[in-house]
């Protein structure tokens, strides 16, 4: 979007590594990317506006989808119920991952139908794929689980949107997390997209200002099956622990790492961290670790157990993921909100009222679910809403200037938990 400056008491980041990593993300100072106003100058009544999705139902993040397309579903459906004067008309699709392409296909679907944004991809190197298309289109696209760092200083026309955290935030935390736990000498298996390369970056970065080491970094590309050379690099490399920065190749890369290297050792990532259960012999993942931007999934149980009884109640399978559940509910709703701020769908006057509503203009009342933050625009007032996934915030460029990175552990049971 444009330059960007640090400036004295602009930046503010707090890091305590106990369970769960709380921090105040980048708040930058920017020029010549603050939105315009809109043209809108209140709600109106009877808004629908119509939201497409291009969420991971295929591709190398297909775990992820179902928590997503669930918290966008959950979120349409209690925003109709509000009948506070807006109707989401949510519009299902794939964004797929850079090897099946199902965007190619899927982006151009939804803009024929009209939709004002497209909440997607999961994939920060999937969405930079077809952001060009989506805002030369004067449509917002609006992402739950983008964590790349490419997207703070993007030009994107002011219409691009993220729940989650730059990986400036997670690489910090778990470069820090690392270190902390004893380890002198690190190793990497990365992801070769914006993604991977970009945390992987951040990652290193804060081990070494620990005192660390990465003594071996391999790559891969999306699509790739084998993984046996990259393991074999970093494990001649003899680090004292390995950071997996993948996506869910890792399934195939565990059973291989754990045959001679401690399972407390490895580190998991947002794009990998999953519930593997049976998948793999009891005891496999005992003692590893992950990061995860949000809150700590085990402070916001009220929500993921609603969440999946109407999940289920819909006709689909219980839920046994809740990654970026949050953070896409949220996107909904401060998309629902900026709408009914903004008295119109337009999506340039939507854009234009998400730092408003999200609280990033600092003059709005605190109010923390829709409803409520409805009635205060109604009301003629200017609504701060926190989310289940924090408070948000916007900046000036559609970052959230409030994060949170959960630390987690994995069980005997192969299942992750806040770490203690």
């Amino acid at each position: 979007m444009g330059v960007f400056s640090s400036a004295a008491g602009s930046r503010t980041k707090r890091a305590v590594i106990s369970g769960v990593a709380l921090a105040g993300a980048t708040a930058l100072v920017l020029t010549g990317c603050a939105p315009s106003d809109g043209g809108g100058s209140g709600p109106a009544e009877d808004l629908t506006f119509k939201i497409g999705t291009a969420l991971p139902v295929t591709g190398n993040l297909a775990f992820l989808g179902p928590p997503e397309i669930a918290g966008t579903e959950y979120a349409a459906a209690e925003i109709n119920e509000a009948a506070k004067g807006i109707t989401i008309d949510l519009v299902q699709g794939d964004s797929g991952d850079t090897d099946n392409k199902a965007y190619e296909t899927e982006i151009p679907r939804l803009l024929g139908e009209d939709v004002g944004a497209i909440i997607g991809a999961a994939s920060s190197g999937t969405s930079l794929q077809f952001i060009d298309q989506v805002v030369g289109a004067n449509v917002i696209q609006f992402s739950p689980a983008n964590t790349s760092a490419e997207f703070t200083t993007y030009d994107d026309k002011d219409l691009y949107f993220r729940t989650a955290p730059s990986d400036v935030l997670q690489g910090e935390v778990l470069g820090n997390l690392i270190a902390e736990d004893g380890n002198e000498t690190l190793g990497m298996i990365v992801l070769n997209d914006s993604y991977g390369t970009g945390l992987a970056s951040f990652t290193k970065e804060a081990f070494e200002a620990a005192g660390g080491e990465v003594v071996a970094e391999a790559t891969y590309n999306t699509g790739d099956t084998n993984f046996s050379a990259q393991i074999s690099e970093v494990l001649a490399a003899s680090p004292d622990a390995i950071a997996l920065i993948t996506f869910e190749e890792v399934a195939t890369m565990i059973p291989e790492i754990t045959a001679s290297f401690p399972a407390e050792k490895l580190y998991f990532v947002d794009g990998n961290l999953s519930n593997f259960g049976e998948d793999f012999p009891a005891g496999t993942l005992a003692g590893a670790k992950g990061t995860l931007p949000g809150l700590s999934i085990d402070t916001i149980t009220d929500f993921t157990t609603a969440l999946n009884d109407f999940w289920v109640e819909e006709g689909n399978d219980e839920l046994d993921e809740f990654s970026y559940a949050a953070e896409s509910y949220d996107a909904v709703v401060l998309l629902a909100l900026a709408a009914l701020a903004a008295g119109s769908t337009d999506p340039v006057e939507v854009a234009a009222k998400l730092q408003e509503v999200s609280g990033g203009s600092g003059d709005g009342e605190k109010c923390s679910t829709f409803a409520e933050c409805a009635d205060i625009i109604n009301g003629g007032g200017v609504a701060d809403y926190d989310g289940i996934s924090g408070p948000i915030t916007f900046d000036e460029v559609g970052d959230p200037t409030e994060a949170s990175i959960g630390i987690y552990q994995y069980g005997e049971d192969n299942t992750y938990s806040a770490a203690e």
